[in-house]
């Protein structure tokens, strides 16, 4: 589904009154029980917030590798495996998305997930207790990847205490304005998460300025115009966009939407990008996999064959 983008470089939202994304969990669970275990050894390491993570790796003259999953697809138990694989892969940044029942940011891909995981009775609640026992295992941040609406009916203040709580270092949130980030951006100082902000293809010089000037962590450059989704290649006005941004500002820029080969990593990378973001290309292969086993031993194939090409 596409949709269109403001002028000021962010997805407008359709105010949904209907999000399903709260509803209380039927009392029998059709997750299964399976676990597949990654073949690196699992230890757990205290993480650094984003920018922390951004700063060492630039000492080391690295580019950060972000991926990103959609929690709940096939299942919760899935999802908690597919972090550690994913960490133990090498990732730098995991981007966790929250299931929303109206992702207009998300290209057809990413929205399936939304859909599946959701009909499975997927809540906020139930991955905050998934996280609860996965990020202590973990030696990289993670960000969530969440639509306004849902930490609206939440309520801003307890939506950043809970993911404090539970370990989260980062907040995406696709669909707000510039203009009303003050609330979320106090209440993510306060719990000391760091929110990022995006800007895009659209957005005018001086306002992608003002967003870069508040995004924290990291500024999450969207490559092209429209929704997520693997691409033959990635738009050739990236590196323009890249200098624009780098001259605006020394914060870090990751790349992400249309990411989905080693080569693409490779390019996004030679450009000058801080980080690269892959997100669809790995959320199709753990809710299109025959079992979750094999979906994870794809991710983690997949995983290292995208962070080598770094």
């Amino acid at each position: 589904m596409a949709i269109a983008l403001k002028a000021n470089g962010f997805l407008r939202l359709k105010k949904s009154e209907n999000s399903h994304l709260f509803r209380i969990p039927s009392q029998k669970s059709t997750v299964s029980t399976k676990q597949y275990r990654p073949m690196a050894t699992m230890t757990t390491v205290p993480t650094v917030g984003l920018s922390e993570t951004f700063t060492r790796l630039k000492k080391q003259g690295k580019v950060a590798f972000i991926p990103y999953i959609t929690a709940g697809d096939p299942d919760l138990l899935t999802t908690a495996e597919a972090l550690k694989v994913l960490d133990s892969c090498g990732s730098d940044i995991i981007e966790l998305g929250v299931p929303y029942s109206d992702p207009l940011a998300d290209g057809p891909v990413i929205q399936a997930a939304a859909t599946r995981s959701l009909a499975r009775g997927t809540n906020f609640d139930a991955i905050i207790s998934m996280l609860k026992g996965v990020v202590p295992q973990l030696s990289c941040p993670i960000a969530l990847f969440s639509y306004y609406n849902p930490i609206l009916k939440r309520g801003i203040e307890k939506f950043m205490c809970t993911v404090k709580d539970v370990g989260i270092h980062g907040l995406v949130v696709p669909d707000v304005p510039l203009e009303e980030t003050e609330i979320l951006r106090k209440e993510a100082v306060k719990n000391k998460i760091e929110l990022v902000l995006l800007t895009t293809p659209t957005t005018p010089r001086d306002r992608m300025k003002a967003i870069v000037e508040a995004s924290e962590g990291f500024v999450y450059l969207v490559s092209s115009i429209g929704v997520t989704g693997a691409r033959a290649s990635v738009s050739e006005r990236v590196p323009m966009l890249l200098q624009e941004i780098k001259e605006a500002t020394t914060k870090p820029v990751a790349v992400g939407f249309g990411i989905s080969k080693p080569e693409h990593v490779k390019q996004v990378a030679g450009w000058g990008a801080d980080g690269v973001i892959v997100g669809s290309a790995m959320v199709k292969l753990l809710g299109e996999a025959k079992s979750p086993e094999e979906g994870l031993k794809e991710l983690e194939s997949f995983t290292k064959s995208l962070i080598s090409a770094l």
